[in-house]
């Protein structure tokens, strides 16, 4: 009975997804431009020429894709692609490393796979562009815009979203032995310094021009397959204590978009609530079995074959979900369904401000 029960629980929930698979989209731009900062779960294709191994760009991955194997951690869309789909643009958002004098009129994706707040997180799997360094090429992306002398876009109009910090704690705080970030701090103790490093990089956005900043909160890391295999569950469906260190970054997070709306009056700091956004796939023991088969940093193995319904999968490989949950992402980002979703608005009534 508990096991038809989880079944058909698994049925209804992603007969809620398929829902959202419908994508209506403006006739054009909501807004002027649109600028994309993040980790592996924004990346499409910057750290394709890094030496690392944090990169994507071969098959499975892309499988679902237009353009093939772009270096998108997924089998088709990411979230900020979907997000650039209902703010109205018809080309996805390219890439810092092959933004063109063209394309940087409507925005640039600065995200990198394994990135962090802080500059060490990831590093020990090779190069990557941490948040720091994505402000500084946001910095030069500006420079070259204020060039421009058609169609400048008004930066204070565009929509700007972050999403990053799970690497802060997969690949710094919780990976022991590799960095010392858990000798020195409590989990509350990191959430504060981490926060105090992410409110730095906030108000460098907000001096480079952002206003309609949105910044996402953190997913239950400890649903995925990754790291449910690597520290076990005690039976529960995921690894409360990395769960747990999710919920206080997300509480923090939103504590400082508060502040920064309320220190900086023309600012439109939002927060979204990626945790309960995706709380119905993390809350019972669904299946969490990769859909594509991986290797041991838990990606997907180069060229093989992923699973046939990639509809039925949460999870594409040991970290990242599928398109569908992508798009169930996006949507309730863009327009919220509960008044947990975002804070103080959704991405689509942020556009309009």
């Amino acid at each position: 009975m508990a096991c038809d029960f989880g079944r058909l629980l698994f049925v209804r929930i992603f007969i809620v997804l398929l829902h959202f698979r419908t994508l209506v989209v403006s006739s054009k731009p909501r807004v002027p431009c649109y600028f994309v900062f993040g980790d592996s779960w924004v990346d499409n294709g910057n750290n394709n020429k890094l030496k690392t191994k944090c990169k994507v760009n071969y098959p499975p991955y892309g499988i679902d894709f237009p353009e093939g194997s772009t270096g998108r951690f997924i089998n088709g869309r990411n979230s900020a692609d979907i997000i650039g789909q209902l703010l109205g643009f018809n080309k996805f958002i390219p890439s810092y490393a092959t933004a063109s004098k063209k394309d940087i009129k409507k925005g640039v994706n600065y995200g990198s796979g394994c990135a962090g707040i802080r500059k060490e997180s990831g590093r020990h799997l090779g190069d990557l562009i941490s948040m720091d360094m994505q402000l500084r090429h946001h910095k030069s992306i500006i420079s070259r815009l204020s060039r421009l002398k058609k169609n400048r876009p008004t930066l204070k109009k565009c929509v700007y979203i972050i999403n990053i910090g799970s690497n802060d704690y997969i690949n710094n705080f919780f990976l022991h032995g590799v960095y010392n970030t858990s000798n020195r701090y409590t989990k509350a103790q990191y959430t504060k310094v981490l926060i105090q490093q992410y409110s730095k990089h906030l108000r460098t956005l907000y001096r480079l021009g952002g206003r309609k900043i949105v910044v996402f909160g953190l997913a239950d890391m400890g649903c995925s397959p990754a790291l449910i295999y690597k520290f076990g569950t005690n039976g529960k469906p995921c690894v409360e204590s990395i769960n747990e260190a999710a919920r206080l970054f997300n509480d923090r997070l939103m504590s400082l978009v508060v502040e920064l709306n309320k220190k900086n009056s023309d600012a439109r700091f939002t927060f979204i609530n990626l945790a309960s956004i995706l709380s119905p796939l993390g809350d019972v023991p669904l299946p969490s079995t990769p859909c594509c088969r991986v290797r041991d940093d838990w990606q997907c193995i180069p060229s093989s074959v992923p699973c046939p319904i990639r509809d039925m999968s949460i999870f594409f490989d040991g970290f990242h979900p599928t398109e569908i949950c992508n798009i169930l992402l996006a949507k309730r980002s863009y327009t919220a369904s509960s008044p947990v979703d975002a804070y103080p608005y959704d991405i689509s009534y942020l556009a309009q401000l």
